[in-house]
């Protein structure tokens, strides 16, 4: 007789999950692999999924305001029955100077508007989903929720200061909710990716951006995608590699992790 199992392995199929941002990049990785292991997923994005995924539906939605939210957790409960897991997964990076010695008041200098905007799609739209989803997950007195993180939240990174703060935040908070909602049987993980494959979001004006901050040219920061010297491992994340691991932590395979962020960066420690 065949062994089935280890195919299935994680024992998510039928299980119910939202995950924010879930049409590009990362995203889109994790909707996938959840999919593909038979869980229902609840997409919530401001942009719709290029093609139908089985088992996934998307949902217009701006995860920064409260009416949006919740009508994505009512459409989630009212189309599922319940919730078993959240994956806060969408963000923005808008790479900045503190100061810019070279031209005052240049566009890579922060100000109050990329602080807000950042702080609100990457730190206020967590606290909006977790809140709404947290409300069911407490009732049942069971669930998961992955907080998307980066390695730049853990070390730091140069001309990246705003998202990384916006990361440092999700990391205490992460642990913060853990000890909160533990008694209810729900467990709360971080997840920080390093550089990663090239995808939607590392547009031209981002690495302009960045390279700007660092003071290089673009050729260098994407010669440093495939360095030693950034990352031991001499090479970029693939997405699946996150996904892979996100799955893991919603399934009960990962069920006494709580409270800590896990870096998947291959290695990489510095800004």
């Amino acid at each position: 007789m065949e062994d089935n199992s280890m195919e299935n392995w994680l024992d998510i199929k039928g299980k119910n999950y939202i995950v924010t941002g879930g049409s590009s990049g990362i995203g889109l990785a994790i909707v996938k692999e959840l999919a593909k292991e038979g869980a229902r997923v609840i997409d919530a994005d401001l942009n719709a999924l290029e093609d139908n995924i089985e088992h996934v539906e998307f949902v217009k939605a701006d995860v920064t305001k409260k009416e949006d939210v919740e009508s994505v957790v009512k459409n989630a409960i009212e189309k599922n029955g319940h919730i078993d897991g959240l994956v806060n997964n969408a963000g923005i990076n808008l790479p900045r100077l503190l100061v810019d010695d070279k031209v005052a008041d240049s566009q890579y200098e922060m100000d109050e508007d990329d602080w807000q905007k950042m702080f609100n799609v990457n730190v206020k739209s967590v606290m909006l989903m977790t809140q709404a989803v947290g409300k069911y997950l407490i009732k049942q007195k069971n669930g998961v929720i992955v907080n998307m993180s980066s390695e730049a939240g853990l070390e730091g990174s140069l001309g990246q200061s705003i998202y990384s703060a916006t990361k440092g935040a999700i990391n205490a908070f992460t642990r913060s909710l853990a000890k909160e909602l533990g008694k209810y049987n729900i467990r709360v993980v971080g997840v920080a990716p390093g550089i990663m494959e090239a995808t939607g979001l590392r547009t031209p004006s981002y690495e302009r951006a960045l390279a700007y901050t660092r003071n290089i040219t673009v050729d260098q920061l994407r010669a440093g995608y495939s360095s030693t010297t950034t990352t031991p491992m001499g090479r970029s994340g693939h997405l699946y590699e996150v996904a892979d691991l996100v799955a893991y932590l919603l399934s009960n395979r990962a069920s006494y992790i709580t409270g800590v962020t896990i870096n998947v960066a291959g290695g990489k420690s510095r800004g």
